[in-house]
C-alpha cells in the first residue's frame, strides 16, 4: 500500500513539475496557453470544402474533424469486408485463390503505410486524365485526376426529420419481425430466415414510407460539362488515394485476423453442418463465420483504432483531415501547444467512441453463462 501510494506521489510530483515547467516557458517566450485562437481567423482555405479564409479556426478543426471521420468510416466498413473476404480465401481448398490471397496478405503488410499513400496518390490518383479529357460512363462515373464522381441521393429540403422517422420505424418494425420468426423457430422449429423477413420488412416500410412523403430522397448522377462535373458525389485525388492507401493497409491485417479466428473455430462445429448437408457456402456463412466474427472482434477493434490514426498520414499528400488542419493553423500563427493538446482530444475522443461501439456490438455478441 505504501509502496502504491509513493509511485501515485511521485506521478503527481511529476505532472506538477511538467505543468510549472510549460507555465514558465509560456510566460518566458510570451506564448499563449489559452484557447482563445480558436476565435481568430483561420486564414487558409481548405479544398473540397466551402469553408472560407475568413472564418475561424473552430470551424477549420471542425472540417477537418469530418474529413477524419469521412475517412474512418468508410474505410472501417469497406476493410472489414475485403479483409473478410480475403481471410476466407486464404482458406481456399483451391489452390490459385489460398496463393493469391496469401501474396496479397504478405505483400502488403510488410510494407510501410506511408510508403502505400504516396505511391497509391503519386502513381494512381495523380496519372488520371486531365479535367478536360476525363473518363466518363454517362450517369454513373466521372474520372479525372481532379475529380471522381459517382451517383449519390440527397434528402429534399425540409423532409430529412420526416426521412428520419420513416427510417426509425422501418428499423423497429425489422427487430421486431426477427424476433417473431426466431420465436416462430424457437416453438415449431422451422426455418426463422429472420434476416430475409427483417431485411424484407424494412424494405417494404420505407419504400411506403417514401412514396407517402412523395419521393423526399433525390438522385443525382454526376454529369460532365467542358471539363466541369456537377451532380453525385466529387472525392478529391487526395481523398481517394488515403482511403484506398488505408482500405488496403489495414485489410491485409483484418485477412489475418479472420483467419486466425476461422482456425480456432472447433472442428466439431464445421463436421456438425456438414453432418446437417449445409453446402459449403452455409457451413461458412452460417456456422463458421459468426462464431469466428465474436472471436475476432477485439483484434478488429484495434484495427479500426489504427485505421482512424493512420489517417493522420494524409498529411503526406495534402488531405485536410484533423492532423493537416492543426498544423496550419499553428503554421498561420496558433499557439502550439493548445493546438497540439486539443488534437490530442479529439484523436482521443474519436478512438473512444470507435471503441464503445465496437465494445457494444462485442456485449452483443457474447455467449452467456450455461
Amino acid at each position: 500500500m505504501f509502496f502504491q501510494a509513493a509511485v501515485l506521489a511521485a506521478v503527481a510530483a511529476f505532472g506538477l513539475w511538467l505543468a510549472g515547467n510549460l507555465r514558465a516557458n509560456s510566460e518566458a517566450t510570451n506564448i499563449p496557453l489559452s484557447y482563445d485562437y480558436l476565435g481568430q481567423p483561420a486564414r487558409f482555405p481548405i479544398a473540397g470544402s466551402s469553408f472560407r479564409i475568413e472564418q475561424n479556426v473552430r470551424s477549420a478543426i471542425i472540417v477537418g474533424v469530418g474529413n477524419t471521420a469521412r475517412v474512418a468510416v468508410v474505410g472501417i466498413v469497406a476493410a472489414t469486408l475485403i479483409g473478410t473476404l480475403i481471410g476466407i480465401a486464404r482458406l481456399s481448398t483451391n489452390w490459385l485463390v489460398s496463393k493469391a490471397a496469401k501474396t496479397y496478405v504478405e505483400l502488403v503488410r510488410n510494407v510501410p503505410l506511408l510508403v502505400i499513400i504516396i505511391f497509391s496518390y503519386k502513381a494512381l490518383f495523380l496519372q488520371l486524365p486531365r479535367p478536360q479529357e476525363a473518363t466518363r460512363i454517362e450517369g454513373l462515373l466521372v474520372l479525372s485526376v481532379r475529380d471522381i464522381a459517382v451517383p449519390w441521393s440527397r434528402v429534399a429540403e425540409g423532409k430529412a426529420p420526416a426521412v428520419l422517422g420513416v427510417l426509425v420505424v422501418a428499423g423497429l418494425a425489422a427487430w421486431l419481425v426477427a424476433r417473431w420468426r426466431r420465436s416462430v423457430f424457437d416453438r415449431t422449429g422451422q426455418p426463422a430466415r429472420a434476416g430475409v423477413a427483417s431485411t424484407a420488412a424494412f424494405v417494404v416500410i420505407t419504400a411506403a414510407g417514401f412514396v407517402a412523403l412523395g419521393g423526399p430522397v433525390d438522385v443525382t448522377s454526376p454529369q460532365f460539362d467542358e471539363g466541369v462535373v456537377s451532380g453525385g458525389i466529387r472525392m478529391s485525388p487526395e481523398y481517394a488515394a488515403l482511403l484506398f492507401a488505408l482500405v488496403l493497409y489495414t485489410s491485409s491485417h483484418i485477412a489475418e485476423i479472420v483467419r486466425g479466428s476461422i482456425q480456432a473455430i472447433p472442428k466439431g462445429q464445421t463436421e456438425a453442418a456438414t453432418a446437417l448437408a449445409l453446402a459449403p457456402g452455409q457451413r461458412m456463412r452460417l456456422v463458421v463465420l459468426p462464431q469466428a466474427m465474436r472471436i475476432a472482434l477485439p483484434a478488429l477493434t484495434n484495427q479500426y483504432l489504427n485505421l482512424t490514426k493512420n489517417s493522420s498520414l494524409a498529411v503526406a499528400i495534402s488531405y485536410f483531415e484533423l492532423t493537416n488542419i492543426t498544423k496550419l493553423s499553428i503554421a498561420n500563427r496558433s499557439p502550439a501547444v493548445p493546438s497540439y493538446g486539443l488534437l490530442l482530444v479529439l484523436y482521443l475522443a474519436l478512438s473512444l467512441t470507435i471503441a464503445g461501439i465496437t465494445n457494444l456490438v462485442n456485449r452483443r455478441l457474447a455467449v452467456g453463462d450455461r
